[in-house]
């Protein structure tokens, strides 16, 4: 029987559930190992708990930021904490113009409002920041500032770009999630293709959530480590024990792999076979 054709809203689901249910990906939660405070449970149900935000992204209204700041509201009911936060960024503008090329629209007519209610999502959330950021979430000041400087959501994320690849992607036409989907395909289908993507990606990207937790030449060295793993120096499996061990989670890279994701998706990518 020939399935319907899914909405985007079900496509970015998906896209959630695979990428954390795709195993190893080296530091991050997924089908073989959790964190002691969040579980792939946890993650599972945010893909189904995102469900009303993501139509709303997908009706087109009301703003980008309102949507995430639903999306948080509607999956930080859970005791796993933040789980999606950085994919919501990438996914709603995605859902809400249709591909690449709405949404580079989408986020380019951003508003201060749209950038207040992202602010309000984030600080709902605990995403790690560089404490030396002007615009800190965590000071009541910060809204007035945006408001007072004239910021869209598009300029905040402009001013994170160069410390943040998911911001970036905002500012460089979603780039690395194209490279992501691209990838994908190349590597041919399921969750195997997902693995090798992450890798891939992971050799060759510094991972920026790595960078703000641990510094920069701790990212870099991660980056050169999952190279030897492709190099056939070290084995997928005691790398990913390696992250684990030492805490370092690769984040920004998991959202970005769920954009890819979403993208190929919605381009035919076959992910069950």
């Amino acid at each position: 029987m020939k399935c319907r054709r899914k909405t985007r809203t079900e496509l970015a689901q998906l896209a959630m559930a695979l990428e954390v249910s795709a195993s190893p990906k080296p530091g991050n939660v997924d089908r073989g190992h959790d964190y002691p405070d969040t579980r792939l449970e946890h993650f599972l149900a945010s893909t189904i708990f995102a469900g009303r935000a993501l139509a709303l992204a997908e009706k087109g209204e009301p703003g980008i930021g309102e949507v995430i700041l639903e999306a948080v509201k509607d999956t930080n009911c859970h005791a796993g904490g933040n789980t999606h936060f950085g994919a919501f960024i990438l996914l709603v503008p995605l859902v809400r113009g249709g591909g690449v090329e709405g949404a580079i629209r989408e986020v380019g007519a951003t508003t201060v409002e749209d950038a207040v209610a992202f602010y309000q999502a984030f600080g709902a959330t605990q995403v790690r920041v560089l404490e030396r950021d002007a615009l800190d979430v965590n000071d009541p000041a910060a809204i007035q500032a945006l408001r007072d400087e004239g910021m869209t959501l598009y300029d905040v994320m402009a001013y994170s770009a160069p410390r943040d690849m998911v911001a970036r992607e905002w500012t460089n036409g979603f780039a690395l999630s194209q490279e992501t989907r691209d990838l994908l395909f190349a590597h041919g289908s399921g969750k195997e293709a997902i693995v090798q993507t992450f890798l891939d990606l992971l050799a060759t990207h510094p991972d920026t959530f790595v960078a703000k937790k641990f510094g920069v030449e701790r990212a870099a060295r991660t980056m050169a480590r999952a190279g030897e793993v492709k190099a056939g120096k070290v084995s997928l499996e005691d790398f990913d024990e390696e992250c684990l061990a030492a805490g370092v989670n690769p984040g920004s890279l998991a959202d970005i792999m769920i954009a890819g994701i979403y993208l190929a998706l919605n381009e035919g990518w076959e992910w069950d076979s």
